[in-house]
């Protein structure tokens, strides 16, 4: 049995979809729920699936070999950032190299970087009128949305789409793709 600790800043829209994906596999389970902020929504997604959850203060965060050991101490094998904010430490990366994914709103490397997320994307995508966009699901590295792609999906856009109308059609392909490429890299299929 695989297990996957979830990481997450804000409502846990990404992080309720892979729980609910996962709940009755076979081989991978979601095994913790981890936020850096203490009032995120994500906590009351790990409620409701019944998952251990676990608040990364800024002090956890400075000291990565204790959030390694926290990780290590719950069998996690994969990390899976469903929109996590902050930049994961080096030394989790090297720990965990090769099994920290990330999913980015946007076909990388377009409206990739340091405070490109959520509706910064998308108002950057609606700004350039580009004619289409998408998601980006990626390895993680040291860097922020420099990870080696494993997967994107995208859809078409016109002059009148605003970035509210973009995130309703990232939403979709997040919802649909994000659980399943993350069943495929760990079942070695991707």
């Amino acid at each position: 049995m695989k297990t996957l600790a979830l990481f997450a800043s804000g409502k846990g829209s990404n992080a309720d979809n892979i729980c609910s994906y996962f709940k009755k596999h076979s081989s991978i389970k979601v095994g913790l729920i981890c936020s850096d902020r203490k009032e995120a929504g994500v906590f009351a997604i790990a409620e409701k699936h019944h998952v251990k959850s676990l608040y990364l203060s800024k002090s956890l965060l400075a000291q990565p070999s204790q959030l390694v050991d926290l990780l290590n101490d719950n069998h996690i094998d994969f990390i899976i950032l469903a929109g996590f904010l902050k930049l994961i430490p080096n030394e989790l990366t090297a720990s965990f190299n090769g099994r920290i994914i990330n999913i980015h709103p946007a076909l990388l490397p377009l409206f990739g970087g340091k405070g490109m997320f959520g509706m910064h994307v998308h108002e950057a995508v609606a700004s350039a009128q580009v004619s289409e966009t998408g998601i980006t699901i990626h390895h993680v590295n040291e860097h922020y949305d420099e990870g080696a792609v494993i997967f994107q999906a995208r859809t078409s856009l016109d002059k009148t789409d605003t970035p509210q109308s973009i995130a309703k059609k990232i939403a979709v392909l997040e919802m649909a793709h994000f659980p399943k490429v993350i069943e495929a890299l760990i079942e070695g299929k991707n």
